[in-house]
């Protein structure tokens, strides 16, 4: 596993209040990257949707304040929470996970590697609009 990209920005917020906001990401949850469509299974912190044609596997580790989005072959997202003097740090991180084909992933990363900073910025925006605080991107 290869890490591709981190991004990072401050929610302040406690990292509890953020954790939970953020990790509430099941379909119908208050996280801005809450999952849309049917969850399977319909319980637990692992579970897999469907998005833009992909299967994604969600998994929510509630101890670590984190939480992995999987792609089927090369991506994998963790974004995770951690104590900051202003409140919270969240960190977003990108890795390519295929065991082989480097080649390709080089091209097919471009489009969501350009990406990830608008969607990181609206994460972070809908964590502060949530939660009634302040929230940025750092660098």
């Amino acid at each position: 596993m290869t890490e591709l990209l981190e991004l990072r920005g401050v929610v302040e917020a406690s990292p509890d209040e953020v954790a939970a906001v953020l990790l509430d990401a099941r379909p119908g949850g208050r996280s801005p990257i809450a999952a849309t469509g049917a969850a399977k299974p319909a319980k637990g912190d692992e579970f897999t949707v469907t998005k833009d044609g992909s299967t994604i596997t969600v998994t929510i580790d509630r101890l670590a304040r984190s939480i992995a989005q999987q792609g089927e072959w090369w991506y994998r997202g963790v974004t995770s929470v951690e104590p900051d003097e202003r409140g919270s740090l969240v960190v977003h991180r990108v890795f390519n996970i295929a065991a082989g084909h480097r080649w390709a992933v080089r091209f097919v990363s471009r489009g969501p590697l350009n990406a990830a900073p608008t969607a990181f910025a609206k994460l972070l925006g809908g964590l502060g609009e949530r939660l009634d605080c302040a929230a940025y991107p750092l660098g």
